[in-house]
């Protein structure tokens, strides 16, 4: 199976996913923990938690899209270890694939989203580093994105519920976007967030599930070229540069220029 088929096949089996996780009124269909007395307490609206319900939810889901496709899946031997899904063909080729979630605002925005490290497996890609295949074996690296909207609080967030009761529990979030892009395509040219080691996100919706970030148009190998040589104001300093090369597609432009310049000068 090449890329081309994975990614039509993962799109296609995407589209499902909202019907399962909203109601007709397009809420969460998930209102809350339940224990053994019955009682129910209502979810934060933490990303983090309500990324990984969502995941636990689509999990059946996507085993059964492989074994439909005569695809196996694996999970990361490791809590931190890229990618979340890895899918194998009967020939061995392998397929990451990584769950990216973020709300968005009535400005069609979303809050933010990182694509995962540039650094350690992202550069070098021939061994294992924080990863059970290296990064360079796989066929693709696409993003399952789950965008949703936060539900309004009310002042009975942290109400207790009984089972009966489940029609009053208003979902903390509603309104479902769910996309497959490979991540390239929906990178930015900034980090996700500080002076941290991740790869930022567009963060319009139209152009995340449309794949039309700035890399688009440029390709593949002017993505990995950048973020592979990208460095933060910390690391620059610890290697010895000084500062940065570049901190965005413009700056990246001039460096590039610039050693050209050099190179010249040096096959006169």
């Amino acid at each position: 199976m090449d890329k081309d088929l994975f990614r039509k096949l993962l799109t296609e089996e995407v589209k499902s996913y909202k019907a399962l996780l909203e109601t007709q009124n397009n809420d969460w269909i998930v209102k809350g923990f339940i224990d053994v007395n019955k009682n129910v307490y209502g979810i934060t609206t933490d990303t983090k938690v309500v990324s990984k319900i969502i995941e636990i939810i689509l999990i059946p889901k996507l085993l059964l899209f492989a074994k439909r496709n005569g695809l196996t899946l694996e999970f990361p031997s490791a809590q931190n270890f890229y990618p979340d899904l890895t899918f194998k063909d009967r020939e061995g080729n392998l397929f990451a694939v990584d769950f990216k979630s973020s709300y968005y605002r009535d400005d069609r925005k979303v809050n933010g989203l990182t694509l995962g490290s540039y650094w350690g497996y992202f550069r070098n890609r021939k061994i294992k580093k924080n990863t059970d295949y290296p990064y360079g074996e796989y066929k693709c690296h696409l993003v399952l994105g789950m965008l949703y909207k936060q539900g309004i609080s009310t002042e009975n967030d942290t109400a207790v519920y009984s089972i009966d009761e489940l029609d009053a529990i208003k979902s903390v979030i509603e309104h479902f976007i769910f996309f497959v892009q490979p991540k390239w395509k929906i990178a930015c040219d900034r980090p996700g967030s500080g002076n941290t080691r991740n790869i930022g996100g567009v963060t319009d919706i139209d152009k995340l599930t449309k794949g039309e970030g700035p890399f688009a148009r440029l390709g593949e190998g002017i993505f990995d070229h950048y973020w592979m040589n990208f460095y933060n104001a910390a690391d620059a300093t610890r290697a010895g540069i000084g500062k940065p090369h570049y901190n965005n597609l413009r700056t990246y432009q001039e460096y590039l220029e610039k050693e050209h310049k050099i190179l010249t000068e040096l096959t006169k």
